[in-house]
């Protein structure tokens, strides 16, 4: 269980959760399947299949929570194409125009008749709460679906004190600089794969991949008002990952010998590798993070 993407939140208070307060607050907002007239349903599921009566999973300070969404999947070209005939037959029997507001009337009609046989889609979304560090990191590449479990969270506890982190430095201006200056913060290294954007308006992005970064032709369109959107970066030669302007991570990978290790500890026993990968997880996340926002100057104090 290792999250390839990281959008993470700053608690803006402290607070103590426990297993139980969790569980008991999940309770009432556990996944059930759509019913036969629903399009979608969300709730929580237990992080792993073994998870028989329980859906937090503890591991050294931290929560292991995953929501589940069912989606019914009814194509819109099946849609249009019934409403199409229907409002063929009916303006043709009736004699006249059907007005936009029939029309949609008829199509909610029609997806009604569609959902019992509707195919699902069903989609997970994991996060990881640790308390003690103040921040809830969720496994996504999408902020709508981070904010949909933290939606899900926070109806579950009926609060949820946290916020985006927020910067002293723009990221984007610290990351030209890196490429600019040469003079990365320590424990990162720079590899070879960059986004660029024009920052006058005009939405030029450039896209570098396979090639030295700090070298004349970066610094050339940094120098014309170009700055780095997305910089690919390795930590501590333990991660390596994609920063994006915004501080979200994506393509989170461990390193080669951080994966051997992790298969070296992993037992047979499918909730024991669970333990080891979140504990792991987390310990990384502990030490990544808060070098992540001090390489930007640290939080905004207010």
């Amino acid at each position: 269980m290792w999250f390839k993407n990281i959008i993470f939140y700053r608690f803006t208070e402290k607070v103590n959760y426990s297993a139980s307060q969790l569980e008991e607050a999940f309770q009432e907002h556990l996944f059930t399947p759509c019913k036969s007239q629903e399009l979608s349903r969300y709730g929580w599921c237990a992080p792993h299949p073994n998870m028989l009566e329980s859906n937090v999973f503890t591991s050294t300070g931290a929560f292991l929570i995953t929501a589940q969404k069912e989606d019914k999947l009814v194509p819109s070209s099946v849609v249009n194409q019934q409403l199409k005939d229907k409002v063929t037959i009916i303006e043709k029997q009736e004699g006249r125009k059907m007005y936009r507001k029939e029309k949609l009337s008829l199509k909610d009609e029609i997806v009604l008749d569609l959902l019992p046989r509707a195919f699902s889609k069903y989609s997970q979304t994991s996060a990881l709460i640790v308390p003690q560090h103040g921040f809830i990191a969720v496994d996504s590449s999408s902020y709508t679906k981070a904010e949909e479990l933290l939606n899900l969270l926070r109806n579950s506890l009926d609060t949820l004190p946290v916020k985006l982190p927020d910067v002293n430095h723009s990221p984007g201006v610290m990351m030209s600089q890196w490429l600019m200056q040469e003079n990365l913060v320590p424990a990162f290294k720079c590899l070879q794969e960059c986004e660029l954007k024009d920052q006058s308006g005009e939405g030029a992005t450039i896209k570098v991949k396979g090639q030295e970064l700090q070298c004349d032709e970066i610094t050339m369109h940094l120098d014309s008002g170009k700055q780095v959107s997305k910089l690919a970066l390795e930590w501590d030669e333990t991660l390596s990952f994609i920063l994006h302007e915004d501080l979200s991570i994506k393509r989170f990978k461990p390193s080669e010998q951080l994966s051997t290790e992790l298969n070296e500890e992993n037992s047979e026993d499918p909730l024991m590798r669970l333990d080891s990968d979140t504990s792991r997880l987390t310990l990384e996340l502990n030490r990544l993070l808060p070098q992540l926002l001090e390489a930007f100057g640290g939080e905004v104090k207010r």
